[in-house]
């Protein structure tokens, strides 16, 4: 199935790195917590191993989020299938491994989740993270009615999904509004642009709407900021609270 801005399928609510603060980020525990709080739409990221295996980590290295230490890029998928990725958060989740994205596309599809997916390249591996991640999924929701939303900080990362799997919808994420950030969305063919929340006002909503984009927020905490963005008329809230936001609509 097609996304285009006119067929806009995703759900408003999503669970940022499968439920924000509440479990290790980017695990299936996170996901599973998420979804026990009703959500099903996760936002989580996805990194290469040393030997090409997507995998979920936000960070760059290992120490935040793991027992191991060092880039994890630079690892192949063997050692770092074997690191706790629990233990940091709480000695509840000890021994949870890093999840490879066929167990949460296995996971998503079971459950007839939805999924946005940030392509989040070691340094330097913009280009192949980019073509790996795109046709990995490609490949693994080849027969699903719903395929997850690439994003990205990299246009470079971007630009080689789009090469590679020029059907799967991307958005492109920024953490500032600087000169060209819609014709870079647009060269990029991107369906949607995800801001740093407070980026969104009337100005910037009403050019990206006119421009023809879907509109996301990151990271969305507070009752206040939701209802000034959904007043705003944007589409996406990723956020970390999911205990306190009911993911309605």
């Amino acid at each position: 199935m097609e996304v285009t801005s006119n067929h806009w399928p995703y759900l408003r609510w999503i669970a940022h790195r499968g439920a924000g603060k509440l479990a290790p980020e980017n695990t299936l525990a996170a996901f599973r917590l998420g979804a026990r709080h009703g959500y099903r739409m996760f936002e989580c990221d996805v990194k290469l191993s040393a030997d090409g295996v997507p995998f979920l980590l936000h960070d760059d290295t290992l120490d935040r989020t793991t027992n191991g230490q060092g880039v994890a890029g630079e690892q192949p998928w063997q050692a770092l299938s074997r690191l706790d990725a629990g233990r940091w958060h709480s000695r509840e989740f000890a021994g949870e491994p890093l999840p490879r994205l066929d167990d949460i596309a296995r996971y998503c599809l079971a459950h007839g989740y939805f999924l946005n997916i940030e392509i989040k390249p070691t340094p330097g591996l913009e280009r192949p993270t980019g073509t790996v991640v795109a046709d990995e999924a490609a490949r693994l929701w080849k027969d699903a009615a719903m395929p997850p939303l690439l994003t990205s900080f990299e246009p470079p990362s971007l630009e080689a999904a789009q090469a590679a799997q020029p059907l799967l919808p991307r958005g492109l994420l920024l953490d500032q509004l600087t000169e060209g950030w819609l014709e870079t969305a647009r060269q990029l063919q991107c369906v949607a642009i995800v801001c740093r929340h407070k980026l969104w006002n009337a100005d910037s909503v009403s050019r990206a709407k006119q421009a023809g984009f879907r509109l996301l927020s990151y990271t969305v905490n507070d009752p206040a900021s939701a209802r000034r963005l959904i007043e705003l008329g944007t589409d996406g809230i990723i956020t970390d609270r999911v205990d306190a936001f009911r993911p309605e609509g």
